[in-house]
């Protein structure tokens, strides 16, 4: 029986293809399978029933999670955390027709220090960025970038092709749509729903797909729902349970349905403040 970091492809059952490269410092928990052509750094660790596919590499100091997956060419930053039942690398697949069509997705990046949540489920082709945190049972689509140090709240949605800068706080359960930009330091309140499709899926290759734009540090709050293409502005603040059917100026808050304008973000709650 291989001990762990011996080089083997696996410590612990059975050791299938044995030409995985595995520092002498990883440590790989028995049960836990890495394929050959896998790489694992120093000072990782794999628990049990985890799986490495052929191709991926971990990070050094990386923790992977019991029963986590990592498809081929997944490439793990260091000291990244991936906690249990994490699906790394998952190809989507697609109904004919599909929006979402096009090339096949590239390699996923996990950059420095970011951290998975449990059963969350990121594809091939997403880029998260260092510092990340993505919460428990979050789902991010191929194409998608996450930026630095920003939070995704438990059971949101980041679908294909959506841009999300750095700092970004999006809380629980929100959607956020494909195509759809968020710069940094944006603030998306639970429940918010983004859209990007004014037809409900009756339209034809001509109509292209229109996702939102949120410009820095603008806050929406909570059950907000944005309809395709709008564009909130920098440092404008969106109330909970509007609807937002038109772009709303920088620094404005609007609210209602459809939201309206009310007054002026005042200096006091702007971002500088808060740092």
């Amino acid at each position: 029986m291989p001990a762990p970091g011996d080089g083997s492809a696996v410590a612990g059952e059975p050791a299938g293809a044995g030409s995985a490269t595995i520092a002498p410092s990883a440590t790989v928990a028995p049960g836990a399978y890495v394929e050959a052509g896998a790489c694992v750094e120093a000072g990782v660790t794999i628990d049990a029933g985890a799986v490495i596919h052929d191709g991926a590499r971990i990070g050094a100091g990386t923790r992977i999670g019991a029963h986590a997956v990592v498809h081929a060419g997944t490439d793990v930053g260091p000291g990244v955390v991936v906690e249990d039942g994490v699906v790394l690398g998952k190809r989507p697949r697609l109904r004919a027709g599909s929006s979402a069509e096009g090339d096949a997705p590239g390699a996923l990046v996990i950059g420095r220090g970011a951290t998975l949540c449990c059963g969350a489920v990121v594809y091939a082709g997403a880029i998260i960025g260092a510092g990340a945190i993505i919460g428990d049972q979050v789902q991010v689509r191929e194409g998608a970038t996450i930026g630095e140090r920003t939070v995704v709240g438990r059971g949101s949605a980041v679908e294909y092709g959506a841009r999300v800068g750095a700092g970004v706080i999006i809380q629980t359960n929100v959607y956020v749509t494909g195509l759809a930009i968020v710069e940094d330091d944006v603030f998306l309140g639970p429940g918010v729903v983004t859209t990007n499709d004014d037809t409900m899926g009756r339209h034809d290759d001509r109509e292209p797909l229109r996702g939102p734009v949120l410009r820095r540090a603008c806050r929406i709050g909570g059950g907000a729902v944005l309809v395709p293409g709008v564009e909130v502005g920098e440092e404008a603040f969106v109330a909970a349970g509007a609807v937002v059917t038109a772009d709303v100026p920088a620094r404005m808050v609007v609210m209602g349905v459809p939201a309206r304008v009310v007054r002026e973000v005042l200096e006091r709650d702007l971002i500088e403040r808060w740092r």
